[in-house]
């Protein structure tokens, strides 16, 4: 199968390193030449492309299926539109005309700006707390529309990626940006990286069309329990902080995916996901 990602940065590296492990030929996709050629060394098919610039899409190969997982290049209105919504058409209409059977774009729980606390899951209607959310939204609806004759397009929402090369909670309790205080009893919801090239590769396999899957692990957590447990495992006191620290609160709930694609978590907490990563970490 030839297998088209779109965006290979540090998910979609991973994602087109397992694809060639697999057997299968792959073509990734990066804005700058320099990384895209980089690619060339695990045996992916390098291409330098912009996709939301004019013309993309007639510039795209024919594959059999295409992973939509790239990234903003900036934050803003206008670059999130570019990524998520240009990008995404040029990639349906490359799928179309190539013939591809599936598509799978790698969306965001970002989608979800509730603060109360509430569980959200694949039937839960979207609440965009922002206009950059709202894009998201539009990029999911343009996607699920996107089906037609043999294509089939669906959406893996992914929360709160973490893995190897990517820790960044743990800088943050080290350096006592996440901290204890006003606000620490908000839910946070995470996915490894490996768990979550599961989820899109089992949707690329055997997702249904249109449909909508979520990606993230099966315990939603509360802030303090997050910080408690990373500054135990650094040996230093829990850090702290006199101001709440913004951001929504819900639970994401990723049990319909898992029975849906029969999914078995590699990492089911944050804490299988970080112990390996802290016992590596010098």
């Amino acid at each position: 199968m030839h297998v088209l990602v779109a965006g290979c940065g540090w998910l979609g590296t991973a994602l087109a390193r397992r694809l060639v492990e697999r057997g299968h030929r792959v073509t990734g996709i990066r804005r700058d030449p320099a990384r895209a050629a980089s690619l060339g060394a695990m045996g992916v098919e390098p291409l330098a492309l912009d996709l939301a610039a004019p013309g993309a899409a007639e510039r795209l190969p024919a594959a059999d299926a295409i992973v939509a997982c790239q990234a903003a290049g900036a934050d803003g209105v206008e670059a999130y539109r570019a990524a998520y919504v240009d990008a995404n058409r040029a990639l349906i209409a490359a799928a179309a005309r190539g013939g591809a059977r599936a598509l799978v774009y790698t969306g965001s729980t970002g989608v979800f700006g509730q603060r109360d606390g509430a569980d959200v899951d694949e039937t839960t209607p979207p609440a965009p707390a922002s206009a950059t959310a709202q894009v998201l939204v539009e990029a999911e609806a343009l996607v699920r529309r996107g089906s037609a004759g043999a294509l089939r397009t669906s959406v893996v929402r992914l929360s709160g990626l973490y893995g190897p090369g990517r820790a960044g909670i743990v800088d943050r309790v080290r350096a006592g940006k996440l901290a204890l205080g006003p606000g620490d009893d908000a839910w946070m919801n995470f996915c490894h990286r490996d768990d979550a090239i599961a989820f899109v590769l089992a949707a690329l396999e055997r997702g249904e069309e249109g449909a909508v899957y979520h990606g993230s692990d099966a315990e939603p957590v509360r802030r303090r329990e997050v910080v408690e447990w990373i500054a135990a495992r650094l040996a230093m006191p829990p850090p702290r902080a006199a101001r709440s620290a913004d951001g929504p609160s819900r639970r994401i709930r990723s049990e319909r995916t898992r029975d849906a694609l029969g999914i078995a978590l590699e990492y089911p907490s944050f804490r299988e996901g970080l112990t390996p990563l802290l016992d590596a970490a010098p």
